[in-house]
């Protein structure tokens, strides 16, 4: 992904959206090929499914060392302590799923009744049946009703059916219609903890966990016993063995489906939108093939601090496209949420009326003024002018953080989502004293109280003498 920018009060449309792999490349972090061999190593098909937990890493990196595989410690070598011969190990041994070894495959006695899309169905009892590759029977069909021996392979415990063979048939007649990159039907029939086992025309395959989906999956069993488009990333024959990636699969279609989705969009509607990265300064999310940022200002009515504190990887929520910039690639399509949300905010504004008394919590003070929360989520601003009749330096002088206190409403601005408060609006006015200074009005026609100095001066201009002007 590319490095974006993490100022949070950046233009949404300078961000621009992790870039799309290219169809059919693949979408890890590092080359699949590495990824599969620091996964999975040189084991064949057998020991991939009977991985019992994730592959097992030497120290100081290299491929995986498989189970088993004594032989690979030199000639005559013994096995490891604790380790059984080979044919006796876990679940089988190479044999894996617990399939019996094939001396002990089981042959059934069948009667074919049905041929459908390539598999031929037989009855092999009264609440028994099984299927059976139409490929085995070569270039002649079998017929409806007719009667052929099969050997057991093993029971599909999601389709109820056992999965047949013919004697001496091979399974590979259809390795020559597989290629790396080819996308194919499979459906998973077990698990591990290195990934998903799976089967595509009566082949075994393996998709390590990493590949199952466009995202981390904390549970893949969510998967097992479901049929969905895969892409085959490795086929090796020598060893029977086949990886896939539903993930690769999932970039093509997404590739494929970017530009019709683009054409039906436009700037105003509302779609169906899946978070799938939060950063700080907002959120991108996938409206059906590609994707839109949501910045941390469209994310909800409240401030918040991280787009994390509204979404997180996986949230579904409805959006609204506000902005489609098609002369970028890739285009550039700024999402709102808060636009398709009501807003609380509006409808505490509506309960408070002008000139009411309303009691708050001091929340914020600064240079101008204090803001007070009157309602959850709902604050109002006293400014500094309005907090006392005397004049005041600072704020903090007169008032506290968490401070509850009392005031006017004095004014209720919906648009602009403001009210102004008034604490000295109900508080009445102190009773001013003359200072020096002051020209205050009194009874006896002075304008000051008398002090020693008006004393004399009274003393002196009192007494009725008459002044003249004039030099002595």
């Amino acid at each position: 992904m590319r490095t974006l920018r993490s100022d949070i009060d950046m233009d949404p449309e300078d961000v621009t959206p992790p870039p799309e792999p290219a169809p059919g490349a693949t979408p890890a972090s590092k080359p699949l090929d590495q990824e599969i061999s620091d996964a999975l190593g040189d084991l064949d098909m057998n020991e991939l499914l009977a991985l019992g937990g994730e592959p097992e890493r030497p120290e100081g990196g290299g491929r995986t060392q498989p189970p088993g595989r004594h032989e690979r410690r030199g000639a005559g070598a013994a096995p490891r302590a604790g380790r059984k011969p080979k044919g006796k190990g876990r679940r089988g041994g190479h044999h894996g799923h617990g399939h019996p070894p094939k001396a002990e495959r089981q042959i059934k006695h069948g009667k074919v009744v049905r041929i459908h899309d390539g598999d031929v169905f037989i009855e092999l009892g009264p609440a028994s049946q099984g299927v059976c590759p139409l490929v085995q029977f070569g270039d002649a069909p079998p017929d409806v009703g007719s009667e052929h021996e099969f050997v057991l392979e093993r029971l599909d415990a999601f389709e109820g059916l056992f999965v047949l063979s013919l004697p001496g048939a091979t399974q590979k007649a259809d390795w020559e219609h597989m290629e790396v990159g080819q996308v194919v039907e499979a459906r998973c029939v077990g698990m591990n903890k290195g990934g998903l086992e799976m089967e595509i025309a009566h082949h075994k395959a393996f998709m390590p966990a990493g590949q199952v989906d466009l995202r981390h999956v904390p549970d893949i069993s969510i998967f097992l016993g479901q049929k969905f488009p895969c892409q085959i990333i490795e086929l090796r024959r020598d060893k029977g063995r086949i990886i896939l990636s539903r993930k690769a699969a999932l970039f093509q279609e997404r590739a494929r489906k970017r530009d019709e989705v683009l054409a039906e969009l436009s700037e105003g509607q509302q779609v169906r939108a899946t978070i799938t990265s939060v950063q700080p300064y907002g959120a991108f999310a996938d409206i059906g093939g590609v994707d839109g940022l949501i910045h941390i200002a469209d994310l909800a009515h409240e401030r918040l601090k991280h787009a994390s504190d509204a979404v997180k990887v996986g949230d579904e929520c409805e959006v609204k496209i506000l902005r489609i910039d098609r002369n970028q690639e890739p285009p550039k399509i700024a999402l709102g949420r808060k636009q398709v949300m009501a807003d609380p905010i509006l409808q505490k504004l509506s309960e408070v009326q002008a000139g009411a008394t309303v009691t708050g919590r001091v929340t914020r003070l600064t240079e101008f003024g204090a803001f007070v929360e009157i309602s959850p989520g709902l604050e109002g601003l006293v400014h500094i002018s309005e907090i006392s009749h005397e004049r005041i330096p600072t704020v903090d002088r007169a008032l506290k953080r968490d401070q509850i206190v009392t005031a006017k409403v004095l004014s209720v601005d919906s648009d602009r989502k403001r009210v102004s408060l008034s604490i000295k609006a109900l508080v009445e006015r102190p009773v001013q004293r003359g200072r020096e200074g002051d020209m205050f009005a009194r009874d006896d026609g002075f304008l000051r109280d008398e002090d020693p100095a008006m004393h004399k001066l009274k003393a002196r201009f009192a007494s009725g003498s008459q002044l003249k002007g004039g030099l002595g």
